[in-house]
């Protein structure tokens, strides 16, 4: 049975500009330059002037060239043009959900480690299966160098992806090979293989041949750091053990880590922000080349101009005017999201340095407070996702080094005064303990949590053993040394 009603339904969509808008503010400033180059090579009516703009703290504005140069865009009428033109208005606009919008940001890339494995098997004289097989090894192996798979496993794939016939003999052999490739410990099955190759690549002497053995008789007993045990059977001295517990500690457990596909060589780190403390007053700038100095071409306005003066209106000019207005658009809305980008960021992170002051002028980390996204939403009112955006991927450069905007958020909890602390104080405070214990005797969870609440901290154990691993450190048994 067919039924018809009214409905009232309310919705809230993004513009285009609010669109181009988020993806501008989450950009890092390596990134953003890279997209600001894309755009003024794409859109010719976008430009660049070489006077530099001003950015401080308390504001942030388009130049008096700027501002005259919008004014005269909107004085430009163009509507007769398109008033007895069948195409729509909205092709007229930038679509924000083009495929050209959704590219990738473009970087240049190193070798991946995949491709730096296969670069060595050149050295090898494998036949042509051989080959096939090796680099179908090589594409098994997880980030971290490791070949997590058994060998009928792989077998089989490759009877079914290549037609090749190995048996699992046929395979190891050329396993045997893959592990004299670089980085040493490449294609082992687990740790303890990982750490034996390594060992074996390594000139003998008596703390090496001692490691060898831990490693591959008693493993077990090392991982849970049974120290006495290993003596006993290898009927070594503390001094001996002490000397290949040295060596082992030397090896790299991550051989691939290194080389893992999703390092970039452009990895390192520009700062958005750089926070300066003068005379014991806080200083925020903006990275300047956050800030580029942009304007509609005069080239591109005055052509409309022209087209607008002509008496004869064909359909090619109309075409031409449709385009160059499509351009000028698309410019004038890039420009306007730079300029709410950077009035964003700075109110952004001017209200994490008010509120996060004290830090800032002392570098002591135990001085932040308490902070989560909500409340520097509520500061300057803009949406958590906003404030989201900005933390997750801006660096500020201070003096005590370049941060992630996003360490300087976290919970808060109540010391036994009633005074809330940060959660990050409480982590430092643990940090401290932990690297003033005893190692031959290093503290329990229990006997942590019982100095953390002599401290003032009334946290519970398993509060502890949860920050014990945030910082990185191991359970007591793994952090015990000889």
């Amino acid at each position: 049975m067919l039924n018809q009603k009214l409905q009232l339904k309310l919705s809230q969509k993004l513009s285009p500009q609010q669109i181009q808008l988020m993806k501008l503010i989450q950009l890092s400033t390596l990134e953003f330059e890279q997209r600001l180059s894309r755009e003024i090579e794409e859109n010719p009516a976008l430009d660049t002037v070489n006077e530099s703009q001003e950015i401080d703290n308390d504001n942030f504005e388009l130049n008096e060239e700027s501002e005259k140069q919008e004014k005269s865009d909107d004085e430009i009428d163009i509507s007769e043009y398109l008033s007895d033109d069948d195409t729509p208005d909205y092709n007229l606009k930038s679509n924000n959900y083009s495929e050209e919008n959704e590219r990738a940001i473009p970087y240049a890339a190193g070798t991946s480690f995949n491709q730096f494995l296969k670069n060595q098997l050149h050295s090898f004289s494998f036949n042509k299966e051989d080959l096939e097989i090796a680099e179908f090894i090589l594409g098994s192996l997880d980030q971290f160098g490791y070949l997590r798979r058994d060998l009928i496993d792989i077998s089989d794939d490759l009877a079914f992806t290549l037609g090749i016939n190995a048996d699992e003999n046929k395979i190891q052999k050329i396993l045997d090979k893959i592990y004299l490739l670089d980085p040493a410990g490449i294609g082992a099955k687990n740790l303890q293989e990982c750490l034996y190759l390594q060992l074996k690549r390594k000139k003998t002497t008596k703390n090496i041949s001692n490691a060898v053995k831990i490693i591959k008789d008693l493993f077990d007993e090392f991982s849970k750091r049974h120290f006495d045990k290993i003596k006993a059977k290898l009927n070594i001295s503390d001094e001996d053990l002490r000397e290949s517990i040295s060596e082992i500690e030397k090896l790299n457990p991550k051989p691939g880590g290194a080389y893992n596909e999703n390092t970039k060589m452009n990895s390192s780190i520009v700062p958005d922000f750089t926070v300066e403390v003068i005379d014991g007053n806080v200083k925020l700038k903006l990275n300047s080349r956050n800030a580029p100095d942009l304007y509609v071409s005069e080239e591109y306005k005055n052509m409309l101009s022209g087209y607008s003066e002509s008496k004869e209106k064909t359909k090619s000019q109309k075409d031409a005017v449709m385009f160059i207005k499509q351009k000028l658009d698309s410019a004038k809305w890039f420009i306007e999201a730079i300029k709410q980008r950077n009035q964003t960021l700075i109110m952004t992170m001017s209200a994490i340095v008010d509120f996060q002051k004290e830090y800032f002028i002392t570098g002591d980390e135990k001085k932040l407070k308490p902070m989560i996204l909500k409340d520097i939403a509520e500061e300057i009112t803009m949406d958590i996702s906003t404030i989201s955006r900005v933390a997750n991927s801006k660096y500020v450069d201070t003096p005590y080094g370049t941060k992630l905007i996003k360490s300087f958020f976290s919970e808060g909890i109540k010391n036994s005064k009633g005074e809330d602390i940060s959660t990050i104080e409480v982590k430092k405070t643990l940090e401290s303990i932990i690297e003033s214990e005893d190692k031959k005797k290093p503290l329990t969870d229990d006997q942590l949590t019982k100095l953390l609440n002599k401290e003032g901290y009334p946290i519970a154990r398993r509060t502890v053993a949860k920050y014990r691993e945030m910082i990185g450190a191991p359970v007591a048994r793994l952090r015990r040394k000889l």
